[in-house]
């Protein structure tokens, strides 16, 4: 029994090697393959003057390169689809969301889930990442294969996940305070552009809130005019709280129309930095006439929507 336990001695001390190389590839599987994804002719010292470059931009100095390598690897210019920035920008999303959703939780004390969820959903939309790393110049550092070259359009999408990607890099490398820092430096701008109205805020919710904390009420909506032939109709809203009416606004749509006859009412009752510069509006005034409003006025998709 003895001797069969030392002839099995060899074959458990391989197996225990083997074991352990399997762990670390799969650990280390998305950085290894990566020298080869740029491009053959870029030499080596180019590539890392780049790295310190975005380095630069984003504000952090990695420990592990290769995470960052990670992060800037688009799968058409990765060895495989393990060797891209997916995986990270997978777990850069979910980041990016918690961090985002504790700030608009801590700083909006007053307000109602949906109100948070609408103000979420511009502040890491994919439109918000892009401009984020179109802002940064990020495309500079992207590494992409042939059939994704970078002097063409790159899309928004993939903009975007690359700024996901480094936040999850950023995470990976140095835990959660310099990727928070990271998303508080870019977003923390982009919740206050959405909070005070000067994107995608929608201005019923905000007014039926405003009207609930203050009166009790909820707020409605009137058609008073409508203009134009049935294919290309404009509308006058009013919003009433209780007895008091308030200043109409024109719209392309009826729902277009509510949203600035409720932007014309936070004004009036005194949340004018609640407005958004976009719909025209002018505090104590009137909207712009059917006219301007059929051939200037573009509200923000996700106001619109509502």
């Amino acid at each position: 029994m003895v001797r069969q336990k030392k002839s099995l001695q060899p074959v458990l001390r391989l197996v225990a090697v083997k074991t352990s190389i399997f762990r670390l590839r799969c650990r280390f599987r998305y950085v290894l393959p990566l020298a080869s994804t740029r491009m053959p002719s870029e030499p080596r010292h180019s590539q890392q003057s780049d790295l310190a470059e975005c380095e630069r931009r984003i504000g952090y100095a990695f420990r592990d390169r290769g995470l960052l390598e990670a992060a800037v690897t688009h799968a058409s210019g990765a060895v495989n689809r393990l060797a891209s920035n997916e995986r990270l920008e997978f777990l850069g999303d979910a980041i990016l969301g918690f961090v985002v959703c504790e700030k608009l939780y801590s700083c909006f004390p007053d307000s109602l889930e949906g109100d948070l969820t609408r103000i979420k959903s511009v502040v890491v939309s994919r439109e918000t990442c892009s401009r984020i790393s179109d802002a940064l110049g990020l495309v500079e550092f992207l590494v992409v294969g042939k059939g994704l070259m970078i002097d063409s359009v790159v899309p928004t999408s993939v903009l975007s996940d690359m700024f996901e990607s480094l936040v999850a890099a950023v995470y990976l490398d140095g835990g959660m305070d310099p990727a928070r820092r990271l998303i508080e430096r870019f977003m923390d701008q982009e919740i206050v552009n959405v909070a005070a109205g000067t994107r995608g805020l929608n201005h019923k919710s905000l007014l039926q809130q405003v009207s609930q904390r203050d009166f009790g009420i909820t707020p409605t909506y009137s058609v008073v005019d409508e203009q134009g032939p049935d294919h290309n109709k404009t509308f006058q809203v009013l919003a009433r709280i209780g007895k008091r009416t308030y200043s109409p606004a024109w719209g392309r749509n009826k729902k277009e129309a509510e949203q600035r006859a409720a932007a014309l009412a936070l004004a009036e009752l005194g949340h004018a930095h609640e407005a958004i510069s976009s719909t025209g509006v002018v505090e104590g005034g009137e909207a712009d006439s059917p006219e301007e409003t059929a051939s200037t006025i573009s509200l923000p998709r996700a106001a619109a929507d509502n």
